[in-house]
């Protein structure tokens, strides 16, 4: 990089990182997660503002690969924290009526977005028809477990019955959804076909050395040692899944999910410096920059009037087949009403994790422009129609339902992903 491509690399970071903020902070006071108004930011920072005229000028291309390889180690160390929050030892309680839930949540929006798959076709993407049907699946049926964990937190209601049962099914949904995605991914065929042996050999190595591993580690070194070996692992399993043909995330969520196993029993402390340090430099900085990478490909300025009727057949597909799906289930398991109301409503949080499945689902040639767009439109609004509609069915009377023996599902400590999220 010459001296000026240095310069405009570092002031492309730093207003990445005051967009996000200041979009953060608009969706706080407004009763949105901030990961919204992030989201919202690094999409005015793409084509969508003045018609790619600013974005050419403020990130020349020059720069770009650098900010997408910043971007890729945020959602590396984003990924890696949400696989350390499924930890199942603590749910026992609500695992059969949330597993019950995550079913339905998943397999009605599926059948729906493969319905619209059908119809609509792979577009101008290189996709083949199958392909593009199950990922359209995907699409719709995805739940985001980190921003509904914090819409819950923010309400008050996390040690309520209905706020763990929400996050154990939306944990859930997101485990379908990422095993969904692999299959997706290996049905591509993206990679050599006969690295994909190697994928079996990666999961025993990761449970019986990685984890025995981890666990010592944690026992009985510093702190700083401990962050140094987790990061370490968390890109060299992110770059084993990468040249299997998986996708990167894949690695970094197994490497997390294998840590939150090796932490059992130990105390909490344990991974504090751990999130903190990590944490913090992925969801202030890293993240921000994901989502203006992935804003470059969205362009709502050019949406149609055919593109909007298609973006309200989104919204009525997605929302409602989740929404229904969610709160039958629920209300099946002997919930009342307004609670069963109350998870339809969590369960069509998307958010981050849709936008990082639909990422993907773009690199991969499973959907154009176009869809990717609309697909991007549906996930924010869907998002931030949470908050407001569990307002009206939760009010402060009913947001003080009785603790239960059960905790809650782990979140980091601010400023880690999902709290930050």
């Amino acid at each position: 990089m010459t001296s000026s491509q240095i310069a405009a690399f570092f002031l492309d970071v730093a207003l990445i990182a005051v967009m996000a903020w200041v979009g953060g902070t608009v969706a706080r006071r407004c009763g949105q997660p901030a990961v919204i108004g992030e989201i919202v930011a690094g999409i005015l920072l793409g084509p969508t503002l003045l018609h790619g005229s600013f974005t050419e000028t403020v990130f020349p291309l020059e720069v770009r690969s650098e900010l997408g390889a910043l971007a890729d180690i945020g959602l590396i160390l984003f990924m890696f924290a949400l696989g350390m929050e499924f930890d199942w030892s603590a749910k026992r309680s609500v695992r059969r009526t949330s597993l019950s839930i995550a079913a339905c949540a998943m397999v009605v929006p599926f059948a729906a977005g493969a319905g619209l798959g059908l119809w609509w076709g792979p577009g101008q993407a290189s996709a083949s028809k199958l392909d593009h049907v199950l990922f359209m699946g995907i699409a719709l049926s995805v739940t985001a477990f980190p921003v509904l964990a914090r819409i819950i937190e923010d309400r008050g209601i996390s040690r309520t019955p209905l706020g763990q049962l929400a996050v154990a099914s939306a944990a859930l949904c997101d485990i379908f959804a990422w095993v969904l995605l692999g299959v997706v991914m290996l049905l591509c065929g993206s990679g050599a076909p006969w690295r994909l042996i190697w994928f079996v050999p990666y999961v025993i190595l990761m449970i019986t050395v990685i984890r025995p591993l981890l666990r010592r580690v944690m026992r009985r070194t510093s702190s700083e040692l401990d962050i140094i070996v987790s990061f370490v692992g968390v890109l060299a399993s992110s770059a084993a899944t990468e040249w299997m043909g998986l996708h990167f995330i894949f690695g970094a969520f197994v490497f997390g999910v294998v840590r939150a196993h090796a932490k059992r029993g130990l105390p909490e402390k344990v991974d504090v410096r751990l999130r903190q340090g990590l944490g913090s430099l992925g969801s202030r900085l890293f993240m921000p920059i994901y989502f203006v990478v992935a804003g470059w490909k969205v362009d709502l300025s050019s949406l149609g009037p055919s593109q909007l009727l298609d973006l309200s057949v989104l919204l009525v597909a997605a929302t409602a087949t989740k929404f229904l799906a969610a709160a039958g289930a629920a209300r099946l398991s002997g919930m009342s009403p307004r609670e069963s109301a109350a998870i339809g409503a969590l369960m069509n949080t998307r958010g981050l994790t849709e936008l990082i499945v639909l990422t993907a689902g773009h690199e991969m040639g499973l959907l154009d422009d176009s869809m990717y767009t609309l697909l991007v439109a549906m996930a924010v609004l869907t998002t931030m129609c949470t908050g407001p509609i569990l307002k009206r069915l939760l009010p402060p009377a009913d947001r003080s339902g009785p603790d239960v023996s059960a905790a809650p599902a782990a979140l980091p400590a601010e400023p880690g992903p999902a709290r930050a999220q």
